[in-house]
């Protein structure tokens, strides 16, 4: 498979998967509008990052697909994505002090078609709703100085420290990492390619 992602989350749920797979960073600009409900966001971005690299694997095996991945947070009907500063941060953590939030990711799998040229994809997405704790205001700061906000949806890192926020999850725990495997598991079924041929005992 191809990765189309910078996220050693997603790289490392795929290792323990046992999947083989190649990185290629993707080339896309993530937009959001208000003309899209956050399924639809998360489902474009997670096709827009795996046609982006599409030039760069030609030609595209049919036993290899590009995945693509988007994940975004929704705290009080508001949409977020990574938090710019540590102001903004402190924010998206402050509003989800106490309160339950939405993880919404978008999966994208592009095969080559059986005619030149043609492609067949699948996009699909998972969301996951995440309960914290009442968090003081001493908690919040100590973890914006750890620095592992950065670069995270909602600013913070379920499987890091920001695991102790964690009251309850309703839904898929890997869709929050970043990547929700039972998704791409049925995605990759549907398609006869699960399970992947590591899994096999050839001895």
């Amino acid at each position: 498979m191809y990765l189309a992602s910078r996220s050693p989350q997603r790289k490392a749920l795929l290792k323990a998967l046992g999947v083989m797979f190649e990185v290629v960073h993707p080339d896309y600009l993530e937009e959001n509008t208000g003309d899209h409900l956050p399924a639809e966001q998360v489902e474009r971005h997670s096709r827009g990052k795996a046609f982006s690299i599409l030039s760069e694997v030609e030609p595209l095996p049919s036993d290899r697909p590009i995945i693509g991945v988007d994940t975004m947070v929704v705290i009080h009907g508001q949409a977020v994505g990574k938090a710019v500063d540590e102001e903004e941060a402190l924010g998206y953590l402050r509003g989800m002090s106490g309160k339950t939030h939405l993880v919404y990711s978008g999966l994208t799998l592009l095969w080559s078609g059986t005619g030149p040229g043609e492609r067949v994809e699948a996009t699909s997405h998972s969301v996951t709703e995440v309960r914290f704790s009442r968090l003081t205001e001493r908690e919040i700061e100590s973890y914006l100085d750890t620095g592992e906000w950065r670069d995270r949806a909602g600013a913070y890192a379920i499987q890091g420290r920001a695991s102790a926020f964690v009251e309850e999850i309703r839904g898929d725990y890997t869709n929050v990492v970043g990547l929700p495997v039972p998704l791409l598991a049925s995605m990759l079924r549907d398609k006869g390619q699960w399970p992947p041929a590591g899994w096999i005992n050839h001895g």
